[in-house]
């Protein structure tokens, strides 16, 4: 996840996903293919942000992943926009039906967080889940994001309630 980086390295990163170098979009060729795909990359970005369904697939190279990872990606992409899917529900897509820890896994080592919409991940008892690993801010700020991008699709999920404040009212 890049949420805590510059626009230059997150722009850096998105170029060394759709194929390689290439300095900056503002230095690239008219006619560079992968200026082509930076730019559909970056619209559909936009779009996902501005709470607007993409129609438009983005090839994102992520051939340095462990095959289990890309298997997992794939499926988290064909979740469609507005939807979720529980992690063992992933799972089961996969062909792997006990996995569903390794897909959450697989969720917080997801290298374009909303170009594969990791995000649309959730509990299987329809609660947020998990988001974002521990790579960046707090445990709430990462699940807030995730409400966040989930809210701009016209989902809402659940809460789980606070163990503490559940035993102490009992």
């Amino acid at each position: 996840m890049d949420w805590l980086t510059t626009e230059e390295e997150f722009e850096a990163r998105l170029i060394r996903r759709l194929g390689g170098p290439m300095a900056s979009l503002a230095e690239a060729e008219p006619d560079d293919p992968r200026r082509r795909d930076l730019l559909a990359a970056l619209g559909v970005l936009e779009a996902l942000l501005a709470g607007r369904p993409v129609a438009t697939a983005v090839i994102i190279d992520i051939s340095d992943r462990p095959a289990w990872d890309r298997h997992v990606l794939d499926a988290f992409a064909a979740i469609p926009f507005g939807s979720t899917a529980s992690y063992g529900e992933i799972a089961r897509r996969v062909g792997a039906p006990r996995a569903a820890r390794a897909v959450g896994g697989a969720v917080g080592r997801n290298p374009v967080g909303l170009i594969i919409p990791c995000h649309r991940v959730i509990a299987a008892d329809g609660t947020i889940g998990g988001y974002g690993g521990d790579a960046w801010g707090s445990r709430e700020d990462r699940l807030e994001i995730k409400r966040a991008l989930l809210r701009r699709e016209g989902v809402e999920v659940g809460r789980r309630p606070d163990v503490r404040q559940v035993a102490s009212q009992g």
